[in-house]
C-alpha cells in the first residue's frame, strides 16, 4: 500500500506527524509513504523507516518569484514527481488552502483530509474526496494520529504516540553522550526569547554539575548571541554551523535540553530526550512538547523577561541529578 502525505511545514508540524506513521506501519505492515514537505525540512521524513520517498516543495521560496522561468521549471518538475504514482490514499494533514490547491489537488489518488469544522482553513476541505471530523481539543500529534487512522481504516492505538526516529540517532551515539546539556536559545520571534542575562545566570549555575553546555545556532545573529552567552565560561561550547541531521545527533546525546519555543524543541521531544521548554506568549496546551520527560515553564504574564532563573534551574536539576 502506497500513501502520499501532504504536510509541508513547519518543523514542529512535520515532527508531530511522525507518530501517525508509526501507528500506520504497525497496523498495515506493508504500507509505504511518500511525503511532500518544504525543502528546508526535507531531511526529517526520511528518518522514519516507513517513508520511501521525500518530495521537496518550495512554496515559500517560489512565491517570491512565482512567474520567473526558473521557478516555473521547478514547479513543473515538482508536479511530475508528485504524479509519478497512483496512490492508494492521499492524506492532507496540513489543512490549508495553499497546500490543498498547489499540492493535494494535483496528486493522483483518493484525497483524505479534515472536514470543514476540523481544517485549519475550512475552505481547504473542498479539495478532499473524503472528509474526516477530527476533534480540535487534543494535541496536534493526536489530531494527526486520528486523521491517519480514519483515512486508512484502523483503530487508533491507546498508547502514547511513538515518533519512530530516536533509535536511528541512538545507534551511533556521540563520544561524550550524556555528558553535556544543550541550550536552545534561538527562535524566530523576539517575544519568545529568554533574556541573555538569564541564560548566562543559568549557565553559571550549571557549572557545579560537571556537565558541558553546547550552544547550536542557525543564522549569523544567533551565532553572535551564542558567542555572547559563552563568553567567560570554560564549560560552554559554541557549536559550528550544523545541518539539521547533525543537530539531531547532538540533541540525541544530550543529558538534558533547555529550550525556548522553537522547532528544535519538538525535535528534542521526538528524540526522547529530557527537555524543559520556556513559554512566554505562546500556549503549549495543544502544540507543546509531546513525549516522555517533557517539562514546561510558563512565564508570568506571558512575558519571558519575567521568568526567573531559579524556576528553570529547579526543573533542570531534576533531570541531571
Amino acid at each position: 500500500m502506497r500513501v502520499l502525505i501532504v504536510k509541508t511545514s513547519s518543523m514542529g508540524d512535520v515532527l508531530h506527524t511522525l507518530p501517525a506513521l508509526t501507528d500506520a506501519r504497525r497496523a498495515i505492515p506493508d504500507i509505504q509513504f511518500d511525503w511532500v514537505v518544504e525543502e528546508g525540512f526535507s531531511q526529517i521524513p526520511g528518518w522514519h523507516s516507513a517513508v520511501d520517498r521525500t518530495i521537496p516543495v518550495a512554496i515559500r521560496r517560489w512565491r517570491k518569484s512565482w512567474f520567473h522561468s526558473d521557478t516555473r521549471k521547478e514547479r513543473k518538475a515538482f508536479i511530475t514527481s508528485l504524479q509519478q504514482y497512483q496512490y492508494d490514499a492521499v492524506i492532507d494533514a496540513q489543512g490549508l488552502i495553499k497546500s490543498a490547491i498547489l499540492v493535494t489537488r494535483k496528486a493522483r489518488g483518493v484525497k483524505h483530509g479534515p472536514d470543514w469544522n476540523s481544517a485549519r482553513e475550512p475552505v481547504a476541505s473542498w479539495f478532499y474526496d473524503i472528509k474526516h471530523s477530527v476533534a480540535k481539543n487534543q494535541h496536534a500529534v493526536e489530531r494527526t494520529r486520528q486523521l491517519f487512522a480514519m483515512s486508512l481504516g484502523y483503530d487508533i492505538p491507546t498508547q502514547k504516540g511513538d515518533y519512530g526516529i530516536a533509535s536511528r540517532f541512538n545507534a551511533t551515539p556521540c563520544e561524550d553522550a550524556n555528558q553535556y546539556l544543550v541550550f536552545l536559545h534561538a527562535t524566530t520571534r523576539d517575544n519568545k526569547h529568554w533574556p541573555e542575562q538569564h541564560w548566562r545566570e543559568l549557565i553559571a549555575l550549571t557549572a557545579v554539575s560537571g556537565l558541558k553546555i553546547k550552544l547550536p545556532w542557525g543564522a549569523p545573529h544567533e551565532h553572535e548571541r551564542a558567542i555572547r552567552l559563552a563568553e567567560g565560561f570554560q564549560h560552554v561550547e559554541v557549536l559550528p554551523k550544523l545541518s539539521l541531521g547533525e543537530i539531531a545527533q547532538v540533541l540525541a546525546g544530550a543529558k538534558a535540553v533547555v529550550s525556548v519555543d522553537t522547532g528544535l524543541s519538538h525535535l528534542t521531544a521526538a528524540l526522547d530526550r529530557p527537555n524543559i521548554t520556556l513559554y512566554g506568549p505562546t500556549d503549549p496546551g495543544l502544540i507543546g512538547g509531546y513525549g516522555e520527560n517533557q517539562a514546561e515553564v510558563r512565564a508570568p504574564d506571558n512575558n519571558l523577561s519575567l521568568l526567573e532563573v531559579p524556576a528553570v534551574e529547579t526543573k533542570l536539576r531534576k533531570f541531571i541529578q
